[in-house]
């Protein structure tokens, strides 16, 4: 049950931060579902790879290289999708942050616990 609301609740901050961001479309809101599955999954695989081997290089940057691999994520789930569009590297920033602000408001409006 929790996994059917944390899935419910990504797509609807990828929907939300897509309307508030310029630069960003989502066709609809199972576009925006199935946005933040692919960007959940190219997170946890690729992003985690990168994330492994450019360690050395996030330490130094306190973590910014993560931000960015994170915003390359959300450009490849771009690629691979024709409902979700952003218009480049700025605008998928600042989706990352704004998505990232949006979730942890639904998160606490709907009391879901990280355990």
């Amino acid at each position: 049950m929790k996994l059917i609301l944390e899935v419910l609740l990504m797509g609807l901050a990828v929907m939300l931060g897509a309307f508030l961001v310029p630069g960003v479309s989502v066709d609809g809101y199972g576009s925006a579902i199935i946005a933040a599955v692919l960007i959940a999954v190219a997170n946890a695989t690729i992003g985690l790879i990168l994330r492994i081997f450019t360690f050395p290089l996030n330490f130094l940057t306190l973590g910014l290289v993560s931000f960015i691999i994170s915003v390359l994520m959300i450009l490849l789930v771009d690629s691979w999708m024709t409902g979700f569009n952003t218009s480049g590297f700025l605008s998928a920033a600042i989706l990352a942050i704004a998505v990232a602000v949006i979730k942890m408001i639904l998160d606490a409006a709907f009391g879901v616990q990280k355990s």
